[in-house]
């Protein structure tokens, strides 16, 4: 029997989840920094990512991808407070994709 597009919808699709989770401006920026670096501090990443980016726009992108299990957060009893992110086994799982985004960025840049 052949699909009809007509019986089907994007938002069922596993690209379109894999969207939901990777969505925003500045997720795939973490991940990347995550990905290329193991373990970043809050302030690292701050840095890394740009002046473009608030503080608050990084605790939200944060706590969205560890909410999502993507990322997970240690934090240490100590002071000066200190936080570490790194990818979980489930964010390790997109390094591929990474990788092949990367991958193509480079060889397709004009």
């Amino acid at each position: 029997m052949e699909r009809c597009i007509g019986d089907e919808s994007f938002k069922d699709t596993g690209l379109a989840y894999t969207l939901k989770l990777i969505k925003g401006k500045y997720k795939m920026r973490v991940l990347y920094t995550l990905m290329e670096f193991g373990v970043v501090r809050f302030g690292e990443m701050k840095r890394y990512i740009g002046e473009e980016i608030s503080f608050f726009m990084l605790n939200r992108t944060l706590k969205e991808l560890e909410a999502d299990d993507l990322i997970k957060r240690k934090e240490y009893d100590q002071l000066p407070p200190k936080v570490e992110y790194s990818l979980t086994e489930r964010g390790k799982s997109l390094i591929p994709l990474l990788d092949g985004l990367c991958a193509w960025g480079e060889e397709h840049k004009i």
